[in-house]
């Protein structure tokens, strides 16, 4: 196990809403709530710590949020703000490092184990890069400082807002029995659920279970989770995070049940996903329907052509044959999504693969078809 690495984790403190917040001061002390308007089926993206006391979360349906609190504030994120502030952050990390690793739009992992700086204590360059971001933006952000990625992570979310937390080698496995199971990052609720039924609410419980009986519930991911209680995590910061999958999706406003309407939902998103797919130069070898049906079931299939594809109709065709193969007559749908994956990209010549050129006009056709 590697501990002479100097992991930093930054993580900005309710980024949307901040970013509202310190745009329009009269929001300021306000549960605030940035995403979809409350009558809606939009979602929230982010809220502030005076709305999260009502129980408010990122993605939650914002009718929830609503119900949760009324009086709550409701808006829009400003984008362009966003972009702006985010992008002045990331140019703070590149002072100290060129290994930096955007994780998203609010947070990334830095290695300063060797850096521009030439500061030796990496708690001292979280302090420093904490202090730019908010003399800069106004913002502020949450670090955590360990010795690898996963430890990092968790260490900045243990004192937010405005945290800096250390686990330092000697800590992180006394720091880790003690941690509820729910806080390990990389253990979504589906897994957490699971653990406590299997008697596992805390690091320590976790550390206990042998690295076959882990597989054994949990697959290949077991082996993960057998590491990170042993503070064992040996990725490195990417410098080039490799996108894994590209999608697009449609909540409605109400339900439907019209395949045609489906049909027409399902055209728009394929143009809009075969336009990036084109402009970021990149090709996909497999598609998938995400389907949410009005009581909230959630059904996806996929399908993986032996070629790649990034042209609209080919998106369309594969899209729609799984959508009359999924829903059944009068079914109600409440969102409709497509995504494509096993990406590759132009100028890989490893991966670099012939367009399929199969399709014909007619199979491509959107009017009706027996199956």
């Amino acid at each position: 196990m590697e501990t002479n690495r100097k992991i930093i984790h930054v993580d900005m403190d309710a980024f949307f809403a901040a970013v509202e917040i310190r745009d329009n001061p009269q929001y300021k002390g306000k549960p605030l709530i940035v995403g979809g308007p409350p009558n809606s089926r939009g979602v929230v993206s982010t809220c502030s710590y005076e709305a999260r006391k009502y129980g408010i979360h990122s993605a939650m349906p914002s009718y929830q949020a609503y119900k949760l609190c009324p009086h709550g504030i409701f808006v829009k994120p400003n984008f362009n703000a966003i972009k702006e502030a985010s992008q002045i952050v990331r140019e703070i990390f590149f002072e100290y490092t060129d290994l930096v690793e955007p994780v998203s739009i609010d947070e990334a992992y830095l290695d300063v184990t060797e850096n521009k700086k030439n500061i030796t204590i990496a708690t001292e360059i979280a302090k420093a890069i904490k202090k730019r971001i908010f003399e800069e933006t106004k913002l502020t952000a949450s670090a955590g400082v360990s010795y690898n990625k996963f430890l990092a992570k968790v260490a900045s979310e243990m004192d937010k807002p405005d945290g800096l937390v250390v686990i330092p080698p000697t800590k992180a496995l006394e720091i880790l029995e003690k941690l509820p199971i729910g806080k390990f990052y990389g253990i979504g609720n589906v897994s957490e659920k699971k653990m406590i039924y299997l008697g596992i609410r805390t690091g320590k419980d976790l550390k206990e279970r042998s690295l076959k009986e882990l597989i054994k519930h949990f697959g290949k991911v077991g082996t993960f989770y057998y590491n990170i209680v042993r503070g064992i995590d040996n990725r490195s910061v990417a410098i080039h995070r490799i996108r894994k999958s590209l999608g697009c999706e449609r909540t409605f406003a109400k339900d439907i049940s019209d395949v045609e309407e489906m049909l027409d939902v399902l055209k728009n998103i394929s143009q809009k996903i075969s336009s990036i797919m084109k402009e970021k130069k990149i090709k996909a070898k497999t598609l998938t329907i995400k389907i949410k049906y009005s009581n909230f079931d959630l059904v996806s299939r996929s399908k993986t052509l032996d070629g790649v594809f990034d042209k609209e109709e080919i998106i369309l065709h594969l899209g729609r044959k799984m959508l009359l193969e999924t829903i059944g007559p009068k079914c109600r749908i409440r969102l409709l999504g497509l995504s494509v994956s096993n990406l590759v990209w132009e100028g890989d010549e490893q991966k670099q693969q012939q367009m399929l050129n199969f399709f014909s006009e007619t199979e491509l056709a959107v009017g009706n078809e027996e199956e």
